[in-house]
């Protein structure tokens, strides 16, 4: 992500006001027929059986999960998945779903009524900073999930505030601190973003 904030013209500064915790909470299913992996943290985080067969979401998620058998979907997002799901398993199966306890539910809203069971386990949580940081002197604060942006909208003042998915410039927007704009969250949308705003 920093590449590609700097190859759009901006430097990029970390400012972290949320951090990921583990749930600590054991597989709700004893033998999946495979666990399917939304991010890298739930990757680091989650309590994984041994030998099973991940689905990543991404490559970043599949190097996360090293020392497990892995399969990656085409396109680093959930419908990416959901086609991974129904081409690796075409009659339907029992999987885990690890992800974090704030997700947009698209996988379990897309198997509804088919023949693939998910059983979602919230591997991790995101949990505010407190206190909340002290914000240094930057331009533009870019919240990548809704929780950041309902920190970080109280916290923003006279900066940019730009949002990682529509989630995300919802929470903005919820919170009494409209974004200034959003992107899809990937990176060239991002870039076009932070161009547009140069």
């Amino acid at each position: 992500m920093s590449r590609a904030v700097q190859a759009a013209g901006w430097e990029p500064v970390p400012f972290h006001a949320t951090r990921m915790e583990a749930t600590g909470t054991p597989p709700p299913l004893a033998r999946p027929d495979a666990v399917i992996v939304l991010s890298p943290t739930a990757a680091r985080l989650a309590l994984l059986p041994a030998g099973v067969l991940c689905l990543a979401q991404g490559a970043a998620t599949a190097r996360a999960l090293e020392g497990h058998p892995v399969v990656t979907s085409a396109v680093p997002q959930a419908e990416g998945l959901f086609q991974l799901l129904k081409e690796r398993f075409p009659s339907g199966g029992r999987f885990l779903l690890a992800r974090a306890e704030r997700s947009r539910e698209y996988l379990e809203d897309a198997v509804k009524g088919t023949h693939w069971v998910l059983e979602p386990w919230i591997t991790h949580a995101e949990r505010p900073l407190e206190p909340a940081p002290e914000v240094p002197e930057l331009d533009a604060l870019l919240a990548l999930s809704p929780l950041q942006a309902e920190v970080l909208g109280p916290l923003s003042g006279e900066r940019l505030r730009l949002a990682w998915g529509e989630r995300t410039h919802q929470a903005f927007a919820q919170v009494g601190y409209p974004s200034h704009g959003w992107c899809e969250p990937q990176f060239p949308a991002l870039q076009r973003l932070l161009l547009s705003r140069g």
